[in-house]
């Protein structure tokens, strides 16, 4: 099974948005970093076939995982 390369993931973030499949990234961010108040954002990454975006942090040296679906932000899981 062939995996999307970071790029080519983004690209499809941004075809996903434009076709109004998915919430802009802009948007899922608004929502999420103030509940992450205290933690260095590192970034986000899209799994195309999940249609979710994936968060990550770092607080007291531990990385933490916040997973979102794209299509409605909820916040699916949280993970440490």
């Amino acid at each position: 099974m062939a995996h999307a390369g970071p790029g080519e993931a983004q690209g499809e973030a941004r075809r996903e948005m434009r076709a109004g499949n998915v919430r802009s990234l802009r948007d899922i961010e608004t929502h999420v970093l103030p509940m992450m108040a205290g933690s260095q954002y590192l970034g986000p990454e899209y799994d195309p076939l999940a249609m979710a975006y994936r968060l990550k942090f770092v607080k007291d040296g531990r990385v933490i995982f916040v997973d979102v679906d794209a299509r409605s932000g909820e916040i699916l899981r949280q993970r440490r």
